[in-house]
């Protein structure tokens, strides 16, 4: 039987199959998933900032794109898996505001994009698949068994994105 743990704002948690991992309300949020397909171990981000900043908080690094990805890969390895195995995916990072946004700098939601793919490919990660930006909200369900990540949105309906 799969049994299914929730993945919270600021969390990440890691999990063997045939666990799924799920969260909900990503909008300027990444959703970012690690994954050994060989022992089906893997993780699943719930991040809300690209990394801190000077005088930032941060008794709470898993709210950071780049210390969730290190902190996430570090474990997995910790756990059995393989770092050159891993896989990556995200998720999210929209512009939920944008008729809101006055200004001309990239919104909350592409510097978390772009701050998990300067991370990945800082520690030589695969980014096998991703959905990411737009303006609306998703919510995920990563099923270490198989590897799919299913991908759920008022505005697009269901996709999956295997490994």
């Amino acid at each position: 039987m799969t049994t299914r743990e929730r993945v919270g704002i600021s969390e990440y948690k890691l999990a063997k199959g045939p666990t799924s991992l799920v969260t909900y309300g990503l909008g300027s949020c990444l959703g970012i998933t690690l994954y050994d397909p060989e022992i089906k171990l893997g993780g699943m981000a719930h991040t809300l900032l690209p990394k801190p900043r000077t005088g930032m908080d941060r008794s709470r690094m898993t709210k950071f794109v780049n210390a969730s990805i290190r902190m996430m890969a570090d474990e997995l390895v910790e756990n059995g898996a393989s770092f050159e195995r891993l896989v990556a995916k995200m998720f999210g990072g929209a512009n939920m505001f944008e008729a809101l946004q006055e200004w001309a700098g990239e919104s909350i939601g592409q510097r978390n994009i772009n701050a998990a793919r300067e991370t990945l490919a800082e520690l030589g990660i695969h980014l096998v698949a991703e959905d990411v930006g737009g303006n609306f909200g998703r919510t995920l369900v990563f099923n270490l068994e198989s590897g799919k990540v299913t991908v759920k949105s008022v505005r697009e309906g269901l996709k999956e994105a295997e490994y």
